[in-house]
């Protein structure tokens, strides 16, 4: 029987300020972290401040999460002297994740790159999300800005082919 590292028995609940802290001091903000959780385990805003009141583990938290994202295996780098991408254990590679999203927030890095946005079929950035609520609204027009003309404006694009038809009819 292989013993558990003794990081999973750490509270959640009691990592998570710190993680505010950590992020706060570098000028980002709750909102932020929320996303990036999020984003990663596939936890609703709501099942996410769920998982904090029941005072989860780590292991707890990783386990019971909807749906770890796929796009998490894009996460490259160093935490703690270790690659994340080296890791063997699936439960470790995950906290390491966390662990590394958090730390690339806190860097300042764009939540675009955070959230592994990639370019799809047209060129268009994407990223991908569990749920429509993971969107952050902050995060989303950042991106919007950053992406610029190469956004779809479905409202522009109806209005004008109404002002069409209506110039044909």
């Amino acid at each position: 029987m292989t013993k558990k590292h003794p990081v999973f028995a750490m509270i959640f609940a009691k990592i998570y300020p710190l993680y505010i802290n950590k992020v706060e001091c570098k000028g980002r903000t709750k909102a932020e972290l929320d996303t990036v959780l999020r984003w990663l385990t596939g936890y609703s805003q709501r099942e996410l401040e769920g998982q904090i009141k029941k005072q989860n583990d780590l292991e707890t938290f990783l386990k019971e999460a909807p749906k770890m994202n796929p796009a998490r295996a894009l996460i490259k780098g160093v935490v703690c002297g270790i690659r994340v991408e080296d890791i063997e254990d699936p439960l470790m590679r995950d906290l390491r994740y966390m662990d590394k999203l958090v730390d690339e927030l806190a860097k300042g890095k764009a939540m675009e790159k955070i959230l592994r946005a990639r370019p799809c079929s047209s060129g268009v950035a994407q990223a991908v999300f569990a749920s429509a609520a993971d969107l952050d609204a902050k995060a989303v027009r950042r991106w919007l800005l950053w992406a610029g003309e190469n956004v779809f404006d479905s409202k522009a694009f109806f209005k004008q082919r109404r002002e069409s038809a209506k110039a044909k009819a």
